[in-house]
């Protein structure tokens, strides 16, 4: 029997989805942050293996084939993708599973997991918020943002097929809302053995 659960985290970019996850897995010891993979070039201060594992484009593909990924998309033309094995064997040891995927790969994710997992929707208060990070972040070229922000707006519209939608105006407090989120995810009747659980507690001996 499956003991953990599924955090899944989309949003666009620059929502501030890994600054929030970091602090998620920092304060539940038992979570696993699943690392995507992606044919994209890798950015200054990144690290293979911590942000992304960086793969070529062909082994991606051969690994699409092979059916190793719970989900995977092709956004801005490199592939992202999830790799399955390592989710499954933590699931098994009971942990709280944490993915960073769009919104096709939640789609995908949450027919093969169904209430296994709670999703939530980070967000900005508004579009030119978002644009202000983006130029902030110094690390994508004009053309990039534009298509990141084309990007969001079609990720907006699909925000009704999560469980949660948390806009991150304030750190603080969607951290704080964050960290309910999750703590709440683990509590989840579903996860539990609900038979053996009755059955003790009926049994007055």
């Amino acid at each position: 029997m499956v003991k953990g659960n599924l955090l899944v985290i989309s949003g666009p970019s620059g929502s501030g989805k890994s600054s929030l996850m970091k602090e998620v897995i920092n304060e539940i010891s038992d979570s696993y942050f699943s690392i995507s993979s992606t044919t994209r070039a890798i950015r200054e201060g990144e690290i293979d293996g911590i942000n992304y594992h960086f793969i070529s484009k062909e082994d991606f593909e051969k690994d699409i084939d092979a059916g190793f990924f719970l989900e995977w998309a092709k956004v801005h033309d490199n592939y992202y993708g999830t790799s399955l094995k390592p989710i499954l064997k933590e699931l098994h040891e009971g942990k709280l599973v944490i993915c960073d995927i769009d919104v096709q790969g939640h789609k995908i994710a949450r027919e093969k997991f169904g209430n296994l997992i709670t999703s939530v929707f980070i967000t900005t208060p508004d579009q030119k918020s978002l644009k202000e990070r983006l130029i902030y972040r110094g690390t994508d070229s004009q053309e990039i943002i534009e298509k990141r922000l084309a990007n969001a707006v079609s990720e907006m519209t699909r925000i009704r097929e999560y469980d949660y939608v948390l806009i991150n105006d304030d750190f603080k407090i969607a951290l704080h809302d964050m960290l309910a989120i999750a703590y709440a995810s683990r509590k989840k009747m579903e996860l539990m053995d609900l038979g053996e659980f009755i059955s003790s507690w009926a049994n007055i001996d």
